[in-house]
């Protein structure tokens, strides 16, 4: 047998190594905040983590520093697998107990609030990393006092709303609820439980029926990050790029090659317009049942590279699977047929 025929069974398999490093090398991103109403860490990330506007958005800069603010996509916890009362205390829902953003979580009745009214209404999620799950909204009780720390037993028992794998368009999650009927000031409090990862985000939206009825001048009305002050905050970002860049021990799990493969392809997915919010409200059903069921049918947007594949996890990302099996099976047939020529030239 010559060197030349040792040495093809050797190469095809040092290839091979090689093709299925190049597919995990995708970069993952972070994941998203309420902007419709506008959660209180997107409003304070709009204004600008140096010079924020309003006061409330000053003091809770001023308390967390402006780290957590370009970080506004990541107010999470990493192993949360539905055990969001367990794990958060009270006083600490708006942070969801991490200290880093603990600004989020002050008393007051002058953070910026959107305008809300009863009945219909269709919320959206800036999704920066898309993942399949569900989200839980839940509204504050009759004689909330904004004054006093956030409670779990501020908050009505029920979500008014949920819903699993809404679909995905123009980078935010959109889907219907019915808000019930309130007065003055309230809070929204958003769960959004992964069924691909025990991961979960959480967001605090202040909302006003109504007139202001917290006293003092009016707070003002927060705005929700533009597409330019996403881009622009990116290089100050540690979650933007690269998976989590955490800063408290067991905060974070870091993204399998298949995840990150999924979730830089999903990013580019949303890119294009969709037409249609879909994910109808499921009254009633908590995170755990939600991350049971199957996903919702995706509606057809006349492409195969749609938003809702995005959103329901048979995205673009599917893609770099696709051509990396059939890689790995051209580079397994070469090998098997270079041992087999081998040994019918030995007989």
């Amino acid at each position: 047998m010559t060197a030349r025929r040792k040495a093809a069974p050797a190469a095809v398999l040092g290839v091979i190594p090689l093709a299925l490093a190049g597919l995990s090398a995708a970069p993952a991103v972070a994941h998203g905040s309420m902007t419709d109403p506008v959660s209180r860490v997107s409003a304070c990330y709009a204004e600008g983590p140096e010079s924020p506007q309003s006061a409330a958005c000053k003091a809770a800069i001023a308390a967390s520093g402006t780290q957590a603010f370009y970080d506004w996509n990541e107010v999470n916890i990493g192993d949360a697998a539905g055990r969001h009362r367990q794990l958060i205390p009270d006083g600490k829902l708006c942070s969801a107990g991490r200290d880093k953003y603990k600004g989020l979580d002050l008393p007051r009745a002058d953070w910026p609030a959107s305008k809300l009214t009863s009945g219909e209404h269709t919320f959206r999620y800036k999704a920066t990393a898309p993942h399949r799950g569900g989200f839980e909204l839940y509204l504050t009780k009759d004689g909330y006092d904004p004054a006093k720390p956030l409670k779990w037993s501020d908050l009505e028992e029920k979500p008014f709303a949920t819903v699993t794998d809404p679909t995905l368009a123009n980078g935010e999650y959109v889907f219907e609820g019915v808000v019930p009927k309130k007065s003055g000031r309230h809070l929204i409090y958003s769960i959004w439980q992964r069924s691909d990862s025990p991961e979960a985000f959480y967001t605090c939206s202040d909302v006003v029926f109504g007139e202001d009825s917290g006293g003092g001048a009016p707070a003002p009305a927060p705005s929700a990050p533009t597409e330019e002050q996403i881009e622009a905050g990116t290089d100050k970002s540690t979650v933007s790029h690269g998976g989590h860049g955490g800063d408290e021990p067991g905060e974070h799990r870091e993204h399998t090659p298949q995840e990150q493969r999924q979730e830089q392809e999903q990013k580019q997915e949303t890119s294009a317009p969709a037409e249609k919010p879909a994910g109808k409200p499921v009254e009633g059903k908590s995170a755990e049942a939600l991350s049971a069921e199957p996903p919702n049918t995706p509606e057809a947007n006349g492409s195969a590279g749609s938003e809702n594949l995005a959103a329901t996890g048979g995205d673009g990302g599917t893609a770099y699977l696709a051509v990396g099996g059939a890689a790995v099976l051209a580079l397994g047939s070469a090998l098997l047929f270079a041992t087999v020529r081998r040994k019918a030239v030995g007989r």
